[in-house]
């Protein structure tokens, strides 16, 4: 019974969703990671873009704090998205969005503890333990909790702003593993060799942005082809700058699907 009206509410939301409008806004937003002024600076370039290529008004809307932004994603207000591919696998599955562009390579994560550290071998010694790491809903939290069968033998996550801040954490013992991006341990590692690496997740397609319903296929074709026109490097420039790439990719849906298992214990995401 449950699950009929899960599946009769989704319906409905996806209806109100795809309402035409002649005259609507779509809405551009990301994942808050900076401030109002900086943020605004890196995608209303964006937003411009695809307000011309697509014909429809594109503006974008900054979310005060990350409560915010899932609370208005998992409702629909945004249109078009750039964040991790938990999120954007999540958006496929019950709101109805299709990957447009994404950052090329992959994003894997390993758990590092003290080289010294004999008792720690596995990943599943950490159960009980505390790890360093962003907190959750993170990517790189939830590819390792996610690991973890039964949450309540998860380790206890303590919260680090960066995953230098992580590697610090380990380093002066606040906790027993950190979790990392392994080319980041491995630049912070390569003098000290302070750390080991007791496990590493399965590669991950990168960000993605990705449209939502409200977004004709006919506009989010225009979408891309602006996104990737070499012409058009300049209002994309300091977004990529910001994420450290120089290029953006056509995305598959293929890719992403049935990565939103990764939020299983995300509250509002199950």
């Amino acid at each position: 019974m449950r699950c009929a009206v899960d599946q009769f509410q989704k319906i409905i939301l996806l209806f109100l969703l795809a309402v035409p409008s002649a005259h609507a806004e779509l809405i551009l937003s990301s994942a808050p990671r900076e401030s109002r002024e900086k943020e605004e600076s890196i995608y209303k370039p964006v937003a411009d873009l695809l307000s011309r290529a697509s014909g429809q008004k594109v503006s974008f809307r900054y979310a005060d704090n990350f409560l915010v932004y899932q609370d208005k994603m998992r409702k629909g207000a945004y249109d078009i998205v750039l964040d991790g591919p938990t999120f954007v696998a999540w958006r496929m599955a019950r709101l109805g969005h299709v990957p447009v562009v994404k950052f090329p390579g992959n994003l894997s994560f390993v758990v590092v503890v003290q080289a010294s550290n004999e008792k720690i071998k596995t990943l599943k010694d950490l159960t009980g333990r505390t790890l360093c790491g962003f907190a959750p809903p993170n990517l790189a939290t939830m590819t390792i909790l996610y690991e973890f069968g039964n949450p309540s033998r998860q380790p206890l996550i303590i919260e680090a702003q960066s995953f230098k801040e992580a590697y610090q954490g380990l380093a002066q013992g606040k906790c027993a593993g950190a979790i990392m991006q392994g080319k980041i341990f491995a630049d912070l590692d390569k003098e000290t060799r302070l750390g080991k690496v007791i496990f590493q997740s399965n590669p991950l397609p990168n960000q993605a942005i990705s449209a939502g319903p409200r977004v004709t296929p006919e506009m989010r074709a225009k979408m891309v082809t602006a996104l990737l026109a070499p012409e058009n490097a300049p209002a994309t420039q300091k977004m990529r700058e910001f994420f450290r790439s120089t290029a953006l990719l056509p995305a598959s849906a293929e890719e992403y699907r049935g990565l939103e298992k990764l939020m299983r214990d995300v509250w509002g995401f199950d």
